[in-house]
């Protein structure tokens, strides 16, 4: 089974910028459906974008076009989040996560994932 895991996280000041990375331990996963996702204190999971096998299309959460990028590297297993212009509301415990598409499965924000890595918390101060 494709285990992820996270890193990058940190803390910084509004309008300040981070780089969250996703490693991969297969590289099946370069067929699944990929995304980043984030959890809040006292807030529901909610999926931040999400990106196709070989980065063909992108999704974003309304909250977050324009300022973050998702990306895949297929050599390295690995899928990144660039956050720019960050802000106090980006706070929260960010998750990668993975899924195959096998039987028809569409990938997008609303794709059930499977497989999640450990989280990487993102602190931004006003």
């Amino acid at each position: 089974q494709v285990q992820l895991a996270e890193s990058g996280g940190g803390s910084v000041r509004a309008g300040g910028s981070l780089r969250l990375s996703c490693v991969a331990s297969q590289w099946t996963v370069n067929r699944y459906c990929m995304a980043w996702f984030r959890q809040a204190t006292r807030k529901e999971r909610e999926a931040v974008a999400a990106i196709t096998p070989g980065g063909t299309d992108t999704y974003y959460a309304d909250s977050v076009k324009g300022r973050f990028t998702i990306s895949r590297d297929e050599g390295k297993y690995a899928l990144y989040l660039e956050m720019n212009d960050l802000k106090p509301d980006d706070t929260a415990i960010y998750y990668c996560a993975t899924r195959s598409l096998f039987g028809g499965v569409q990938c997008g924000l609303m794709t059930e994932f499977n497989r999640w890595g450990q989280g990487t918390q993102v602190n931004v101060s006003s």
